[in-house]
């Protein structure tokens, strides 16, 4: 039977790449999505959700939304420069034809997986703090859950909002240290992996050549995305970083993984946002003590990872 997730995003371009792409996969059933802030506010991100799931025909598959700011200090704005005036890439789809439900997102997960136990995986692909309410609203939430497959982090590698940290990380440190140090199965889909898998122009163009509704819409809406890219690293192209959830979902033999527990820096100095792995045995005395493995991905096959969205999304 198909995998039941649970998709916490902040669309943006490369939310809707992941969203798309995860509706494009029988072995992945989409039960919800849930909304933060982050590359938007949550309100524009609630709405690209709606819009997203009204584009690709799927406007069955409630959407709930969520926090409006990190746990324990100011949202530090949305990146336009970056996805766009809309969060996507400046195509200005109407108003989307269908609500959110009522329900706010941490609690939405809770009644969810409190009423399907042992069915539900999380993919978190934007700023966790809606999975970190989740866990502190019911204890007994992580023994509940099959998994949580994050999108974010950097165990290995520099940052890309700062050589320390990665941006999901970054816009809610605290949140991220509790989701970190749930006593259940966590995959880490961070810039370890994420910026080795990168669609060039050539792959892109595959977008525009399908015939399917969705692949025509993300040809719209990446080019913005992609021209960020070059404009700041003369990157033909764009990293691969929300979707790589779903791939790993879908074919994790594609990624090699080292597991080690990870606390986040939630000071204010330069380290901010960190993902910091212990790869000895912490001693009992250790912040990592106590804290289960965390698989860290952290070498992919790029090529064999791009063609199965494309196959998946534009065939």
């Amino acid at each position: 039977m198909p995998r039941k997730i649970v998709i916490d995003t902040d669309p943006g371009v490369d939310d809707a790449m992941a969203i798309i792409y995860a509706l494009s996969c029988p072995e992945l059933e989409v039960v919800a999505l849930t909304t933060v802030f982050g590359n938007h506010n949550v309100d524009v991100c609630t709405s690209n959700a709606l819009q997203i799931l009204e584009v690709a025909g799927r406007s069955d598959i409630p959407v709930a939304k969520g926090a409006a700011r990190p746990l324990a200090m100011d949202y530090l704005g949305a990146v336009e420069f970056i996805h766009g005036e809309d969060g996507q890439g400046n195509v200005h789809l109407p108003a989307p034809s269908t609500t959110a439900v009522s329900t706010p997102a941490a609690r939405y997960i809770v009644d969810l997986v409190m009423a399907n136990p042992g069915e539900i995986t999380l993919v978190p692909i934007g700023p966790l703090t809606n999975i970190a309410l989740a866990l502190m609203m019911e204890p007994r939430l992580a023994a509940n859950l099959v998994a949580i497959v994050i999108m974010g982090g950097n165990g290995f590698v520099c940052g890309n909002v700062s050589p320390a940290a990665e941006a999901n990380i970054h816009n809610d440190p605290e949140a991220a240290d509790i989701v970190f140090g749930a006593d259940c199965p966590i995959v880490m889909l961070g810039l370890d992996v994420t910026t080795k898998t990168n669609m060039t122009s050539a792959h892109l163009a595959r977008y525009g050549a399908s015939a399917n509704p969705p692949a025509q819409y993300l040809a719209k809406v990446i080019p913005f995305y992609s021209d960020f890219h070059f404009a700041t690293s003369g990157m033909d192209g764009i990293h691969v970083h929300d979707s790589s959830t779903i791939t790993y979902l879908v074919q994790p033999d594609l990624y090699t993984a080292v597991s080690h527990p990870i606390r986040v820096d939630c000071g204010h100095g330069i380290g901010r946002g960190n993902t910091i792995v212990s790869e000895r045995v912490p001693a009992a005395n250790s912040p990592w003590a106590g804290r289960r493995d965390v698989t860290i991905c952290v070498t992919v096959n790029a090529e064999a990872a791009i063609d199965l969205e494309l196959n998946r999304v534009c065939d």
